[in-house]
């Protein structure tokens, strides 16, 4: 294999690793839909369960009755982003960032959507500017630094990306979202590149702390095998819009009744899955004025969900 064939076939499989993240992302949506439902769906209030999970058309229509509101854009830019409307996720970004220019997340979400309006193998130039002003906001922006490793494994500096990746796996908060996808990517352009990489990760994890063994990942059950082969019958955006309803009905019961902490936990990782930080941190907020005896446990939970402070 020639060198431009070796990035091409590297290139690919960056790009699988990437689809991978999403497939997570969604897949893990679909749980929290299964588990929302179990927990709190039978007790939601019956007008929020007749007005239904957010669509595109109404995550707009609050947008565009809000104009100056940074937040409701980046919800319209992610509905947008999931449902593969990447032009139009840019363009709410956009309008977000306008109004909140040193968020580096909204940086970063503009450049994945760029990316995945690219149809070339090479990153294009705004989605890396985009990446380079989110790592200049916050140098710890974890998407940002993936997608830059990404850059130089489509260059053909394929050491210099695991590298890269390696560095943010070991600055992964134990239990993030992304800490497995990291981890497999690393494999799969070391597979391919016939690079060993078993010193690198363990490096990376050596020192590391393990995941907490923390109500967020062990005290709620997960969804049936038949529960998720159903969730993956259904469309990307049909399983977000499922999920986000019956998350909303869960944080509609703990307002009702907020003395339950494992459902503020819960409610967290949902929200930080469904990738809501700003309601995980809200979410925070109030489990700990709710429960104010349970105060260090719940921070201890967001830190290893990766809550923003």
């Amino acid at each position: 294999m020639n060198e431009q064939d070796n990035q091409k076939s590297s290139g690919g499989m960056s790009r699988l690793g990437l689809a991978a993240l999403l497939a997570a992302v969604i897949a893990a949506a679909g749980a929290i839909g299964y588990r929302a439902l179990s927990e709190a769906e039978s007790e939601a209030p019956a007008q929020l369960a007749a007005e239904g999970p957010p669509t595109i058309e109404s995550l707009k229509a609050s947008a565009e009755a809000d104009p100056d509101n940074p937040g409701a854009w980046q919800e319209l830019g992610f509905a947008y982003y999931e449902t593969e409307q990447f032009g139009d996720a840019v363009k709410a970004y956009d309008r977000a960032i306008a109004l909140d220019s040193e968020n580096a997340v909204l940086w970063s979400a503009k450049g994945e959507a760029r990316l995945m309006m690219s149809q070339t193998l090479e990153m294009p130039a705004d989605a890396v500017e985009a990446f380079r002003k989110a790592l200049e906001l916050d140098p710890t922006d974890a998407r940002g630094r993936y997608y830059m490793a990404v850059r130089k494994d489509l260059a053909g500096d394929h050491q210099g990306a695991i590298d890269d990746w390696a560095a943010l796996l070991k600055d992964t908060p134990p239990g993030a979202p992304w800490e497995d996808n990291v981890r497999l990517t690393i494999e799969q352009v070391g597979k391919i590149n016939k690079i060993d990489v078993s010193d690198e990760i363990a490096r990376a994890e050596e020192g590391r702390p393990k995941a907490p063994q923390l109500t967020a990942g062990n005290a709620i059950p997960g969804p049936s095998k038949e529960q998720i082969a159903a969730a993956s019958a259904i469309a990307p955006g049909e399983q977000r819009n499922m999920a986000e309803g019956m998350v909303e009905s869960l944080d509609a019961k703990l307002r009702a009744n907020p003395a339950n902490p494992d459902g503020w936990v819960m409610l967290m990782r949902s929200r930080m899955t469904l990738g809501q930080p700003e309601k995980a941190k809200q979410a925070l907020a109030d489990a700990v004025a709710g429960n104010p005896d349970q105060a260090e446990r719940l921070r201890r939970e967001a830190a290893a969900l990766g809550v923003p402070e």
